[in-house]
């Protein structure tokens, strides 16, 4: 594994254990997933791909990391050791729910077809 790859893969992480454990936001509850995290060769920006799970809205709980990114990059800076912390933008990533909505349509589809036989 490169030495980019392997940086990105410490930062998410490290994003994961500080939005699970210490972001004290109300809107961020749930279930909270890091599913990705894309650092720029320069190190000055990070997307960091989210997922949301449960019955809360998927976009306060996103403008509400956005309110807490001082924070987080304080947390960052203290459990990665990166020479500069880079600016971090938080996307909302729904592809493991759009895959849970294929694997239904397609049990939905094998159930039809079994009881058509």
């Amino acid at each position: 594994m490169q030495r980019h790859e392997r940086l990105e893969q410490d930062v998410k992480v490290a994003l994961s254990h500080i939005i699970q454990n210490k972001v004290k936001e109300p809107s961020v509850t749930g279930l909270i997933s890091v599913t990705d995290v894309k650092i720029t060769p320069d190190q000055k920006y990070a997307k960091v791909y989210i997922s949301v799970f449960g019955k809360v809205s998927k976009q306060k709980v996103i403008t509400a990391l956005k309110k807490a990114t001082g924070f987080i990059k304080l947390e960052l800076g203290k459990s990665v050791r990166m020479r500069n912390i880079p600016a971090l933008i938080f996307e909302l990533d729904d592809s493991i729910e759009y895959g849970a909505y294929m694997d239904k349509v397609i049990q939905d589809v094998i159930k039809k077809d079994e009881e058509n036989k």
